[in-house]
């Protein structure tokens, strides 16, 4: 049943690489995460006329969250979305100390690489951006929404581990979300490896490329007992008690 779910949740575009729907998940103490509310993706930026079609069709796009950092957002734009009515939010998820990123920064080619750590630091230097990317979603008016970085994996899978976290889906179920965006990556790598801010990645499954639920299942652990999980993390960080419940209303049915 999980996996037919997970079939409905892939969204396909010609030149969208990673792009699937929060909806569908199971919650703690029953229902599951709302369909059409919220997408998750890779860099729409090479979006066909076909692909915008779909977004703001039945996608019914209106707000997209770029997790992208201003100087990759220039260097790299977004395409045909440039000119659309869709608003454009950019909430940078970054470590404390980066003001802005280099390509060697954002595509370290080690074949060993703690993501585990480098996202414990993303999201230490990124509260403002994950909790305002929260009441962006608590917002009706607002959707539906779509999130993305570059890859659709690291920053994009942080921000989606919070969400999720907050509104009672298992820890398990997350992890098994963060891992189906092994099923596109040697796509993703090839895409991104042309484009001059990502120059140089390393093999898939190596280094930053690597997918491995155990990831999200260490980071959430450590949000959990460093923070008390994802509802608490952003309650520390501003989200109001209102805005926490409205954001699990509007994710979650049953």
């Amino acid at each position: 049943m999980y996996t037919e779910t997970n079939l409905r949740r892939w969204i396909e575009f010609a030149e969208i690489d990673n792009v699937r729907d929060l909806g569908g998940l199971p919650v703690e103490g029953g229902g599951t995460t709302r369909f059409g509310v919220v997408y998750r993706a890779s860099t729409p930026q090479h979006l066909t006329e076909g692909d915008l079609s779909t977004l703001l069709g039945p996608l019914g796009l209106r707000t997209l969250i770029d997790l992208r950092n201003p100087d990759e957002v220039e260097r790299e734009g977004y395409g045909l979305l440039a000119d659309s009515a869709v608003r454009k939010v950019n909430l940078p998820v970054r470590k404390p100390t980066q003001t802005s990123l280099t390509p060697a920064d954002l595509v370290p080619d080690a074949q060993h690489y703690d993501l585990v750590g480098l996202y414990r630091e993303l999201l230490g230097g990124s509260a403002e951006s994950v909790v305002t990317a929260a009441r962006v979603i608590t917002d009706p008016d607002q959707h539906s929404v779509v999130f993305h970085c570059a890859a659709g994996k690291d920053r994009t899978g942080l921000v989606a581990a919070v969400l999720l976290d907050a509104v009672g889906v298992p820890s398990e179920v997350i992890a098994a979300d963060y891992a189906l965006t092994g099923e596109r990556l040697a796509r993703i790598r090839a895409r991104l490896d042309a484009l001059p801010s990502y120059h140089g990645l390393p093999p898939v499954n190596t280094g930053i490329l690597a997918v491995d639920p155990e990831v999200i299942r260490q980071f959430l652990a450590g949000l959990h007992a460093t923070h008390g999980g994802g509802a608490a993390w952003l309650r520390t960080h501003g989200l109001s008690a209102a805005e926490l419940t409205q954001l699990r209303q509007v994710l979650v049915e049953g």
